[in-house]
């Protein structure tokens, strides 16, 4: 089900499946969000919960117990309920059921809420652990971007620029999505800005980094500075993605609290990287914000 969301001159349609703000229209009218191209990817703004990337073989365990989960989890395939709902802002509700506990084995909820603001939105997580033990996750956002925002621009004519000049490396993947332990690249040259190529996310599929300096980064036209701006205070990692192979038209920003598998981890939910462990009855919330910067007319 589709719910639509106005505040000022924004325009935003929310989707009960996944949980997902969808679009984005500012008051010129100009669309923020990419539009699930099935011919580049379909997915537009999954929310990533109960872990963020890939498992190592698919696999991860609870206390010893072995349970199966696809990439980046199940909520960004799982139908919520509308919570709360006002003229701007929705809250979605997803709670456990027996096809969630078959991969994930705890009593939860996971309240999406999206917020309009005077010139963005607010995407806020709250976890509740409705559980009698100890509940780890991971979560993330996943927003994709479109990129060039208008049709007269290339891709190459962006790039991300962190808030701050920083040399902060960039993880690499194995070929299982898997992060390479110690492995690490050098891409901002104490910079902190990566001018967009479709040929470097060929090469390394997602552009990843743990505790940057910055809580924030901008995707910008370089000459006309428009874009958007993207606030992940409160996460630990950022990461870039898009299709590699296609010179697909859009780029996603994602804040993450958890990443993919470490190529040599133990294996156990817990030692995950950034995993959260919620105690039974806590509840814990993470927002992060996007700021529209148009261009100038």
């Amino acid at each position: 089900m589709l719910i639509e969301l106005q505040k000022g001159g924004l325009r935003a349609v929310t989707d009960t499946h996944g949980g997902e703000l969808i679009s984005l229209r500012d008051a010129a009218g100009t669309e923020y969000i990419w539009g699930g191209d099935p011919a580049f990817w379909p997915g537009r703004n999954p929310n990533l919960f109960p872990i963020v990337g890939n498992l190592k073989d698919g696999t991860v365990r609870f206390d010893g117990e072995p349970f199966r989960m696809g990439r980046h989890g199940f909520a960004r395939n799982s139908e919520f309920s509308p919570a709360e709902q006002a003229a701007d802002a929705v809250t979605f509700l997803l709670e456990d059921s027996e096809e969630t506990r078959a991969q994930y084995p705890f009593r939860f909820a996971l309240q999406v809420r999206h917020r309009l603001l005077e010139d963005g939105f607010a995407t806020s997580f709250t976890v509740e652990n409705r559980d009698d033990k100890t509940m780890p996750f991971c979560v993330g956002g996943h927003t994709a971007f479109r990129c060039p925002l208008y049709p007269e621009e290339r891709f190459e004519d962006y790039d991300i620029a962190l808030d701050r000049p920083e040399d902060t490396p960039m993880l690499l993947l194995n070929g299982q999505g898997n992060i390479l332990h110690g492995a690490s690249e050098d891409v901002l040259q104490g910079t902190g800005v990566i001018p967009l190529d479709h040929a470097l996310f060929d090469r390394v599929d997602t552009v990843i980094f743990d505790r940057p300096q910055s809580c924030g980064v901008s995707l910008r036209h370089r000459e006309g500075g428009h874009g958007v701006h993207l606030d992940f205070t409160g996460f630990p990692m950022v990461a870039f993605w898009t299709k590699t192979g296609c010179a697909a038209p859009y780029i996603c920003l994602e804040p993450w609290h958890g990443c993919a598998a470490l190529d040599d981890e133990s294996g156990e939910f817990r030692d995950k990287p950034h995993c959260i462990l919620l105690e039974p009855g806590g509840r814990r919330t993470l927002t992060y914000t996007v700021t529209l910067r148009p261009r100038n007319s």
